[in-house]
């Protein structure tokens, strides 16, 4: 998810509201001066939120794994390619036994720093199960020991998105046991306190919304990564990072889809520009439990009032296209088209509106304060507005946006009515759907879409293999999101990046930096 997510049951992202559009830089001083300069080779990355925990078991941001991804080991990891890959990380191998029984063999030697020892299989059970309560894990009952490197992963029943889901991204990370429960003795949330360190690189300093420094862990046994230290800048809005970018702070960053045609017309100095294809989503999504849209006709009114393709012509410069669902092309489950047609109907949705028996209806639209996302918010304004809907936008820092509709932040979620999301996904069809289940309502269910077929659909579709079959309940499971009214689903936007030609990036399919293999250039 964006941006997300799991377990939030503290405001750790609350401390994210100062870094506005690029924390340091949006005051003027340039990260030279800030972060002091040092001996040997320095990446400089940018990232559109700060990170507030290196916890997988209590993470907030996707970003936030990226950085974990340099600091801890995980079995397997995601391959940097233009295909969905993954090879072995710390598992000297795995096996899968029987559907709901993998066996793994850990390396050897991959030792945690602050003197705890090598890693082993007691420290991955311990370092899976307090991750368990994150949906991922889907039917996960147990890790059995078998000797100190090899362990089998029980599933009550088949679980088919492990391969790509726990195992190489966040909940497959691997702590030690007794650091943890060194600074949480109940091996609780530790947030930006980790004291030990099995990847590459370690943790060297972190100022809130200012800067992460990464330094290489002199303990690593594994192949010497491509830089010495990692520095990492948080810049929310897109055009204050390609700023950055110009003014030589940073050297990889994400930039806006309408700067795309200048840049490549027009790029800076030894500078690349990328699209990638994406797997996030963009969606509105219609709180069904507010008093104004429990009736669902008002909520199909809102969905056949909103124009796709001219919301992206305005936000994206019409670079992305219109998405069908949350499941992107070339995942499982896509479907090929939407129930609402993309361009909407005006006469429709006053048709749906004049069945409701409605008038003079106002509405928020709650959404993130970044320029992409306020001008949809405004588009969708300006289109509500031409049935009788006036709306208004509620544009909010990151600190309060990501806790609007979780219950145990407040009672904020009792007023929220649209909300514009975006969220990061991954190549399984689960990650996509599995925050959209009764279970989830309150927590990121923000849409409080409940149903009791969707349920049931998700808990079969993880247990099927063959991807045919799979993918038609995840068409049913999305023709479910739509027909509630609860959502209306916009793109997935592509990822454009802007990097130096002096380093060689290295990326998921979908963009996602892999810092651990970046490598510098040879003049």
């Amino acid at each position: 998810m964006n941006s997300i997510v799991s377990n939030v049951s503290r405001r750790a992202l609350l401390k994210t509201g100062g870094a506005l559009a690029g924390g340091v830089l949006a005051a003027g001083m340039p990260l030279s001066q800030v972060i002091w300069a040092a001996e040997g080779r320095v990446l400089k990355v940018r990232m559109n939120l700060d990170i507030t925990s290196l916890d997988p078991a209590h993470y907030v941001s996707d970003r936030e794994v990226d950085v974990m991804h340099c600091l801890y080991s995980k079995l397997t990891r995601y391959k940097p390619d233009s295909q969905w890959g993954w090879e072995l990380e710390a598992a000297e191998k795995i096996e899968q036994v029987d559907p709901t029984h993998i066996r793994f063999r850990l390396k050897k030697g991959i030792k945690f720093t602050g003197g705890y020892g090598e890693i082993n299989a007691k420290d991955f059970k311990f370092s899976v199960e307090r991750t368990m309560p994150i949906p991922v894990w889907g039917p996960l009952d147990h890790v059995e020991i078998e000797d100190d490197y090899t362990g089998v992963i029980v599933f009550k029943t088949p679980y088919e998105p492990v391969w790509w889901l726990p195992l190489p991204h966040v909940s497959g990370q691997i702590l030690s046991e007794a650091a943890v429960r060194k600074v949480a003795k109940d091996g609780g949330a530790f947030g930006m306190k980790p004291t030990a360190f099995s990847g590459p690189y370690m943790l060297a300093e972190w100022k809130a919304n200012e800067f992460t420094l990464l330094t290489r862990n002199p303990e690593w046994s594994g192949p010497k990564p491509g830089f010495d230290e990692i520095r990492i800048v948080p810049i929310i809005d897109d055009k204050a990072a390609e700023r950055a970018y110009q003014a030589g702070d940073v050297d990889f960053t994400f930039i806006s889809l309408d700067s795309v045609a200048k840049f490549k017309t027009n790029p800076p100095p030894d500078t690349k520009i990328e699209v990638m294809p994406s797997v996030d989503y963009v969606w509105l999504g219609l709180n069904v439990d507010h008093p104004k849209l429990k009736d669902i006709n008002v909520r199909k009114a809102v969905q056949w009032a909103i124009n796709v393709p001219q919301i992206l012509d305005a936000a994206y410069a019409g670079e992305a296209k219109v998405a069908t669902g949350t499941i992107a092309p070339g995942v499982v489950g896509h479907r090929e088209k939407t129930l609402v047609p993309p361009e909407g109907d005006l006469a429709t949705a006053k048709a749906f509106l004049e069945k409701a028996g409605v008038s003079d209806l106002t509405l928020t639209i709650d959404c993130l304060n970044d320029s992409a996302s306020t001008t949809i918010a405004q588009v969708i304004q300006a289109q509500l507005s031409q049935i009788g809907i006036a709306a208004e936008v509620n544009a909010q820092d990151p600190g309060s946006y990501w806790t609007l509709g979780v219950e145990s932040e407040g009672d904020r979620w009792k007023d929220l009515q649209l909300v514009l999301n975006a969220w990061s996904g991954l190549p399984d069809p689960e990650y996509e759907t599995c925050w959209f289940t009764t279970d989830q309502v309150g927590v990121w269910n923000w849409q409080r879409f409940r149903s009791a077929r969707f349920d049931q659909l998700r808990d079969e579709a993880v247990t099927v293999a063959d991807p045919n079959e799979r993918a038609k309940l995840y068409y049913e499971m999305q023709d479910l999101m739509e027909e509630s009214g609860a959502f209306r689903f916009l793109t997935h936007k592509p990822r454009p990046i802007m990097s130096r030609t002096t380093i060689q990036a290295a990326t998921c399919p979908d963009g996602t930096p892999l810092y651990v293999e970046f490598k510098p250039v040879s003049a």
